[in-house]
C-alpha cells in the first residue's frame, strides 16, 4: 500500500501507524535496527528534527521503503 506524505508530520504519522500496524513498540523497531527508542519517538513526533539516516533505518525496520516521485497537480502542501 501506497501512503503520500507532504510534511514532516504526515510523514511521523505514517511511521507510527505502521509500527503499531505490526503491533511493534517503539523499543521492539528500535532494537531491530540499532536505534534508541527515543529515536523513534523523534521520527514519529517531530520528524523535520530527525536524521535522514535514523529515518532510514526505521523505514528498514518497518520493511518500508521511501519513493520519490513527480507531485501530481492537485496535491497541496498546508504546513510547509
Amino acid at each position: 500500500m501506497d501512503y503520500t506524505t507532504h510534511t514532516p508530520r504526515q510523514l511521523g504519522q505514517t511511521l507510527r501507524g505502521q509500527r503499531k500496524s505490526q503491533q511493534l513498540t517503539q523499543k521492539d523497531a528500535a532494537k531491530m535496527v540499532g536505534l534508541l527508542p527515543k529515536t523513534v519517538s523523534k521520527l514519529e513526533l517531530t520528524a523535520e528534527t530527525a536524521t535522514i539516516e535514523s529515518l532510514f533505518k526505521l523505514l528498514s525496520a518497518l520493511e518500508l521503503e521511501l519513493v520519490v516521485r513527480t507531485r501530481s497537480a492537485n496535491a497541496q502542501d498546508k504546513e510547509w
